[in-house]
């Protein structure tokens, strides 16, 4: 008989630290399933058949939306496959090696795309100036010709209901629009769809969630530098909101998805002199009956 003893065999005990810190895990991970989710049922985001990209960033909600929708995979009702990608914008001191390591140990599909679209941002943005509009529209069209190119049919970003809440202020602040994050987009080219399935989970339990996890988070050092961005300051300002007036962000994000035109200023969306709501062409798919992805926070758990 060997007197190597397998690591079953072996009664490790476990503190109460422990226990607790895994029971916290296992509560937080059911919360993000089920609102996950009931995103993909409310909006129609995944359906049979669908090829789902990951857009990944090696930021903690990106891996966090990986991590659910594998998870919720599983135990779907309808069969999806999923790819996980990363454009390497080719940002000085990028560790390249980090992404591919932890993809691989996962056994999904993944892609590295490299495109140098840092030298192009640092060119074009004068010193001091927002990079992120120039960032996001070269990182866009990049990763919208992958997905026509390799037969996407779904680009799921890592959004989640506080960069809704904060694009709500930031259009109303510095565009004069009452326009967000929609959970659902089709492109305006009607190439792509992009959705976001975190669209209803808190950006604290994400952060909380990626921490306990261990993610290996590779910082943007393009923008991630960049402090006094009006983001930032629309973000302090929620956060400030949440702390001292705890149920506000859910109150307002509640009025994102309640929105009554009768009792807003806007003539496309409400006939006042008839005192009819308007309507415009449809862009909704319709794709026959709604699979329960609703349910998947009590399936295989």
């Amino acid at each position: 008989m060997s007197d190597v003893m397998t690591a079953e065999a072996i009664d490790v005990p476990v503190t109460e630290a422990e226990r607790k810190q895994k029971l916290g895990l296992n509560k937080l991970q059911k919360r993000l399933r089920r609102e996950t989710g009931q995103a993909i049922a409310d909006f129609r985001m995944i359906e049979a058949g669908d090829r789902v990209m990951v857009c990944l960033s090696g930021g903690k909600d990106s891996y966090t939306m990986l991590d659910i929708l594998m998870n919720l995979q599983k135990s779907a009702p309808v069969h999806f496959e999923l790819i996980a990608v990363n454009l390497d914008q080719k940002q000085p001191g990028f560790p390249e090696h980090v992404l591919p390591d932890y993809l691989s140990g996962l056994g999904i599909e993944y892609h590295v795309i490299e495109k140098d679209t840092y030298s192009i941002v640092k060119d074009k943005v004068p010193e001091g100036k927002t990079t992120c509009g120039l960032c996001s529209r070269l990182r866009r069209g990049i990763l919208y010709n992958f997905a026509e190119e390799h037969g996407i049919t779904k680009i799921a970003l890592g959004h989640h209901r506080d960069d809704m809440l904060e694009t709500l202020f930031l259009n109303m602040f510095y565009g004069g629009k009452m326009k967000s994050m929609p959970p659902k987009l089709f492109s305006d080219d009607g190439r792509n769809t992009v959705i976001r399935p975190l669209a209803y989970s808190r950006e604290k339990d994400i952060a909380r969630y990626a921490a306990m996890r261990k993610y290996p988070i590779i910082p943007c050092n393009l923008c991630g530098s960049q402090e006094n961005l009006q983001r930032q300051v629309v973000k302090d300002m929620l956060q400030q909101w949440d702390r001292q007036h705890p149920g506000r962000i859910e109150s307002m994000f509640r009025a994102m998805c309640n929105i009554e035109p009768s009792h807003m200023a806007d003539t496309s969306l409400y006939d006042f002199e008839k005192g009819t709501r308007k309507t415009g062409q449809a862009d909704v798919q319709s794709a026959g009956p709604e699979p329960d992805f609703g349910r998947l926070d009590v399936l295989n758990l």
